[in-house]
């Protein structure tokens, strides 16, 4: 018998019919043994009618109203399932995130977890009860309902499974699992059965929307066995693990992102100390700089380019224009029409050739690179928008990744 905690979400849970779906899932889940506890999101897009309600009613949305407002949803979620597993004879008791007892700081719509004191979720599984949880919620330390952020449903998850030592924790999704693209761009990606926690941290981390990366961050870091699947299928999906496959392909996967514009602070003089005052006054404006590249000197100046979420692009340009003078700045030009394209692959950092190749790769294409970053095992370059999806198709057919690890090519 497994204590498993599963996470459903909005999709699936998106109208009465997939509620009673999940429900039935539970069902047999328990009918061969197994303690549930289950995650819910808000049904569907409500969240985002729920902000659409917001912006209708008033121009001042405080934190903690909008707090209050957003994790509704998941409230009114988490009771109908409840009443849904009842109706199947299943024992079912909803919980809000405070119930269940996740204690929070203060920041709201986008709250961290302190600690977790489980009692009555513990108490429940005790007595045969499958605990209902409305998921990316808590109580912050001043007594406030807080909300996690979008995709904190799956923190949500994976925090009760590490407090309650479950021997899984599934997250239920609209896909199969984790793919090597998105299949919507390249229809031959290819699911795969097993990937490691940092690969998949890198893959959230450049464009792969599900699972949240907080989630899989806060797994790598506690241990907590992800499985990645679908509601629809019920299928098997990605298991995540600390080590991957024995046999690691060189690249695993391609991503891209569009989230992110560049921005580009021209002609400032190379000496120390400029590059620190520009960034530390980003940052104390809450701006998180993602790539980073300055250029060589020429004559004593160089350009500093970097990329910024597109929400923060005129905080970005603001703080940077009320800087040019005191750092000697020529100029600064903020470009929305780009996009990020990255390789993920633990075997990167064994195989020599793996950046040629993708340079070669897009090249071939037309395709101009305007930045490149690197880790251990990534590499990212920065590309004109409407090249992406071209970009991402060429590398999936270059690294064969449509194939299974074994039958492919050497780079």
């Amino acid at each position: 018998m497994a204590l498993l905690v599963q996470k459903f979400g909005g999709t699936s849970v998106a109208d009465p019919d997939r509620i009673r779906e999940v429900a039935d899932h539970v069902a047999r889940c328990r009918r061969r043994g197994d303690s549930i506890v289950l995650v819910v999101s808000a049904m569907g897009k409500e969240t985002d009618e729920l902000l659409r309600l917001a912006d209708a009613v008033a121009r001042t949305k405080p934190g903690r109203e909008m707090d209050m407002l957003i994790t509704g949803g998941e409230r009114k979620a988490c009771a109908l399932m409840a009443m849904a597993l009842h109706d199947r004879g299943v024992p079912a008791a909803s919980f809000t995130g405070s119930q269940a007892g996740f204690r929070t700081d203060t920041a709201h719509m986008n709250a961290k977890i302190l600690e977790i004191t489980p009692g009555r979720i513990r108490d429940a599984l005790d007595e045969g009860i499958v605990p209902v949880v409305g998921g990316s919620q808590g109580v912050s330390t001043a007594n406030d309902v807080t909300f996690f952020g979008r995709g904190g449903s799956d923190t949500t998850a994976v925090a009760l499974a590490h407090v309650l030592g479950a021997d899984a924790c599934e997250l239920y999704t609209d896909v199969s699992g984790v793919f090597t693209t998105d299949p919507r761009l390249v229809p031959e990606a290819r699911r795969m059965d097993l990937i490691s926690f940092d690969e998949l941290l890198e893959m959230t981390a450049t464009g792969c929307p599900k699972p949240a990366m907080r989630s899989v961050e806060l797994a790598r870091n506690y241990g907590v066995k992800l499985h990645v699947r679908s509601a629809f299928t019920w299928e098997p999906g990605t298991w995540v693990t600390e080590e991957g496959p024995m046999e690691q392909a060189i690249v695993s996967a391609v991503t891209h992102d569009t989230s992110e514009a560049k921005m580009t602070v021209a002609g400032v003089p190379d000496r120390p100390g400029v590059a620190a005052r520009l960034f530390r006054a980003l940052a104390d404006a809450d701006v998180n700089v993602d790539m980073i590249v300055q250029n060589v000197s020429t004559h004593g100046v160089t350009d500093i380019s970097f990329t910024v979420p597109h929400e923060q692009l005129e905080v970005a340009v603001a703080t940077s224009e009320s800087l040019a003078d005191e750092i000697g700045a020529e100029a600064i030009t903020p470009d929305h029409d780009i996009a990020r394209v990255s390789l993920i692959g633990a075997g990167m950092q064994t195989n020599p050739g793996v950046a040629a190749t993708m340079f070669e790769t897009l090249s071939a294409q037309g395709i101009n690179i305007e930045m490149i970053s690197t880790s251990a095992i990534r590499i990212s370059c920065v590309v004109r928008e409407d090249d992406a999806e071209r970009a991402v198709a060429a590398l999936h057919e270059a690294f064969e990744l449509h194939k299974a690890p074994e039958e492919r090519s050497k780079v």
